[in-house]
């Protein structure tokens, strides 16, 4: 998969330290991966929720911590839409936040 905002994640990530590690990992199985389904990217994160067809809400550094990624999976292309504490994300509409 091709991330789109993956300057947002490494940015978010040099705020906030203890999310590195988690962004990290979820960058390096995204970018090999060729997931042609919701379904295929719960599979590889089991804590991930789909939210709808293109949609999938990451739980990052344990759950403190969630990003929602909309994907194209005919481009396979992930756009990162949201990344932000569990409080933060409590106020945005996950199906049409985008943050970035």
């Amino acid at each position: 998969m091709r991330i789109i905002a993956r300057s947002n994640i490494a940015s978010y990530a040099a705020r906030h330290p203890l999310t590195k590690a988690s962004l990290d990992h979820w960058v390096l199985v995204a970018r090999a991966a060729k997931w042609q389904s919701t379904t295929e990217v719960q599979a590889a994160f089991s804590t991930a929720k789909v939210l709808n067809a293109e949609r999938v809400r990451f739980e990052v550094a344990g759950g403190n911590h969630r990003m929602i990624v909309a994907f194209r999976f005919d481009l396979q292309i992930a756009f990162v839409k949201f990344i932000g504490t569990h409080k933060e994300y409590d106020r945005v509409d996950a199906l049409t936040v985008g943050q970035f």
